[in-house]
């Protein structure tokens, strides 16, 4: 386990959902984490919490669709709170509908919030990693950038988007033989409301992840210096699948429900076809 006591931690996304919980947890263990996220309310109500409970928790107004916000908040951030150890993009928006019910606008908006800032904040913070050869870069893609899903459209590109950029840097780290850590993390639909509706066929096999659980086993990937976090276990199952003929494939990804698993959805607000933010 790594020590991360006072090392400055920014993530996308850290007011609410996974990123809130991941934020606490690494706060906890002597991190300064600074949350981006859009939604003033939230970042409010996440300080007032860390402050309570005397952690080490800044929240900062960003929105990651926006490449200015992105750079202009991280030169805030290296102005006022030096360099930054660990980075992890976690913010996300599903539309929750098939494609063609998609809106182009809601297209658009998911690409840039869940692929755009990948770039955006890496190339604010990396450099700094490599001066300093050291850092962590984590990436929360899904078990929707591993295999496609009815209903995910723009969601699935999105996270497959995530999980490529993420192996194309690591790849380059590697080959510069730089100490910098990378995690990608690609878990099944989690409880935090982002995804309400959804169900399982087999949640012995593929459960409904509870934010807690997930949380904790992010944090302890990034604190083993873990590459690659997929959730559950029967998720690598994907990748063995994907030797069967596409037929077969698709055959095997109904029986276990993977393509009805979305039927159901209405997402944080109650709708179909609704923006659930998890900036």
């Amino acid at each position: 386990m790594k020590n991360i006591k006072d090392a400055l931690v920014v993530i996308t996304g850290g007011a609410s959902g996974i990123g809130r919980l991941v934020g606490f947890s690494l706060a906890e263990r002597g991190a300064r984490v600074i949350a981006w996220d859009i939604n003033p309310q939230s970042l409010k109500a996440l300080e007032d919490e860390a402050r309570s409970r005397g952690l080490a928790i800044t929240g900062m107004a960003c929105d990651v669709s926006d490449r200015k916000s992105v750079y202009a908040a991280a030169d805030t951030v290296l102005r006022e709170s030096g360099p930054v150890d660990i980075l992890i993009n976690n913010a996300g928006v599903v539309s929750g509908s098939t494609f063609l019910e998609t809106p182009d606008e809601k297209i658009i908006k998911t690409m840039e919030v869940n692929v755009s800032p990948l770039f955006w904040t890496c190339k604010a913070f990396l450099p700094g990693m490599i001066e300093r050869n050291r850092g962590h870069i984590v990436t929360i893609s899904s078990a929707a950038g591993i295999i496609g899903v009815r209903g995910l459209a723009d969601y699935s590109a999105s996270k497959f988007a995530a999980f490529g950029f993420h192996e194309s840097v690591r790849m380059e780290l590697r080959r510069m033989k730089k100490k910098i850590s990378s995690t990608v993390v690609c878990p099944f639909y989690i409880d935090t409301g982002m995804f309400k509706g959804v169900k399982s066929k087999v949640p012995l096999l593929l459960p409904i992840l509870k934010s807690e659980y997930a949380a904790r086993r992010i944090v302890s990937a990034i604190l083993k210096n873990k590459k690659r976090l997929i959730m559950p276990r029967f998720v690598y199952g994907v990748y063995v699948l994907r030797l069967l003929p596409a037929g077969a494939f698709d055959v095997m990804a109904d029986f276990f429900g993977i393509n009805n698993s979305m039927d159901d959805f209405t997402g944080r607000d109650g709708k179909t076809n609704g923006e659930n933010n998890e900036q």
